[in-house]
């Protein structure tokens, strides 16, 4: 195995020095020469490949069997297995924990606290998930969240939507500071209101920030210098949340049970085995995960706890999968970026699967160009309207999230009135708040919590909730897009 991969990685790397050779001299198809003022100066970034956002491990992809990996005792039938593949891509090593999101809090209250007092309330988890009417959990009220004791904890209380807000806020404050590290920006301790970096108003020219020294801009016709463009390979993708297919397939890290192309054990939990304690002489009996044995027992007996944990653990606990990543099958449960439908697997795609789509393009102003930032400092965004999709073959409209599942197209009820709006199509074939609470806003929540019993510590198992709604055991973890070459080693 290793040297016929070696000898792909050969290939690549040969084909890839090749390129960027002729990248640093002239074009293979027109002849002209890059980065070359005297003709023209069309840049051309020496780039080799993408740098590791802070937190995160790389998941080298792949195919694999998604779905159940034990019985379905709940007879729900929403996890069928099936094959797909899945791209590599990013994941965070831990879960986000309460000193990252303290963070979070402290600079959006020193940025907006003052004039927009809503934006610092709204991304506040909510503490009240610890309550039990027959249960003392007031000092968890007051303290989970902000005593040192508990930074290096999971965040919980934390709703999808906020967890969607906190990995968009990640990815300017990383963007930045690589900015920062490169010399091109000064750090600005004063950013206020819509004055501050955000990636995408960056890349459209809409903030400048304090410039130390700006990327040279070979164009004759310039001033000599510019801003940092996307085609410079500098600033880092989106973090955001997993799908639910990133996050079994990283769960499960096979990668440690692959020879010669082959998975020679699948598994049931990011271990091998089917059992849930460790072999390790050092530690032998003791649980592998952060979950709840039965009734009444969460951690174990008074001088030899097992788990020693009676809530959520530190992030960094219990053993790694073969990926690096920890508590992934217990811990705290953690949201995905998916709607929840209860047969997915049967209509999303085998490549990089995933249910939510709703395209979106940048607001554009009455000349043609990206409208100006709000009063937040980020861009406007807009639905795809059906009028720029009405010719396209790969969609028809922007909101995707009912495609052969909630809408007209997949309803047995054929009345009229249901062609008037999407959002009834779901409602009515889901019969939401009478027989189910599946809508558009159920979003899937992956692996097991240090509340649950071990059935949940099994990746394949899946779980919903509406994405405003908080839990004390859940939290979230961010992934991110792998641009360019998908092998792990390269």
């Amino acid at each position: 195995m290793k040297y016929k991969k070696n000898i792909a990685l050969f290939i690549i790397l040969g084909s890839l020095v090749l390129l960027i050779s002729c990248s640093k001299e002239k074009s293979g198809t027109t002849g002209w020469d890059y980065n070359n003022p005297k003709n023209g100066g069309f840049q051309v970034a020496d780039y080799t490949e993408q740098e590791t956002g802070p937190g995160l491990v790389l998941i080298e992809g792949g195919t694999f069997i998604m779905g159940a990996t034990a019985e379905d005792y709940l007879y729900d039938w929403n996890n069928i297995p099936r094959r797909i593949t899945i791209r590599t891509f990013y994941m965070d090593e831990t879960e986000v924990a309460n000193i990252d999101y303290l963070e979070y809090l402290y600079w959006l209250n020193r940025v907006f606290g003052t004039d927009y007092p809503e934006v610092y309330r709204k991304a506040l988890p909510d503490t009240l998930v610890w309550r039990d009417r027959l249960a003392y959990n007031e000092p968890l009220v007051e303290l989970y969240l902000r005593h040192p004791a508990y930074h290096y904890y999971p965040v919980v209380g934390v709703s999808w939507v906020q967890a969607s807000d906190y990995c968009a806020w990640r990815t300017d404050r990383v963007n930045e500071m690589l900015l920062v590290s490169k010399g091109i920006l000064d750090l600005d301790p004063d950013q206020l209101n819509e004055n501050n970096f955000n990636t995408e108003a960056y890349l459209a020219g809409q903030y400048e920030g304090l410039v130390n020294k700006n990327i040279e801009d070979l164009n004759p016709n310039s001033t000599g210098e510019r801003k940092v463009k996307l085609e410079d390979g500098l600033l880092l993708p989106k973090y955001r949340l997993p799908t639910e297919a990133e996050w079994e397939f990283a769960a499960l890290g096979l990668i440690g049970n692959t020879l010669y192309e082959r998975v020679i054990e699948r598994r049931t939990y990011p271990w091998n085995g089917h059992y849930i304690r460790t072999d390790e002489k050092e530690y032998y009996g003791s649980f592998i995960a952060n979950f709840r044995r039965g009734r009444g027992d969460y951690m174990g007996v008074a001088g030899d706890l097992n788990d020693a944990a009676d809530i959520t653990a530190p992030i960094g606990s219990f053993w790694p999968n073969d990926y690096g990543l920890y508590n992934m099958p217990g811990n705290v449960s953690e949201w995905v970026l998916d709607v929840y439908r209860p047969l997915s697997f049967e209509d999303i795609s085998d490549l990089n699967p995933y249910r939510g789509n709703v395209f979106m393009n940048k607001v554009k102003d009455s000349e043609g160009l990206i409208d100006e930032k709000d009063e937040l400092g980020k861009l406007k965004w807009e639905e795809v309207t059906i009028e720029e999709s009405v010719d396209r073959r790969n969609y028809r409209k922007a909101n995707n999230i009912n495609y052969r599942d909630g809408d007209f197209a997949s309803t047995i009820n054929t009345e009229d009135w249901l062609r008037e709006t999407e959002e009834s199509n779901s409602l009515t074939m889901y019969d939401f708040s009478h027989t189910s609470m599946i809508n558009d806003k159920a979003r899937v929540y992956k692996g097991g919590s240090w509340k649950d019993r071990s059935y949940w510590l099994s990746p394949g198992t899946r779980r919903f909730l509406d994405e405003n709604l908080s839990t004390d055991y859940i939290g979230f973890r961010c992934a991110m897009d792998r641009v360019g070459n998908p092998i792990a080693d390269f």
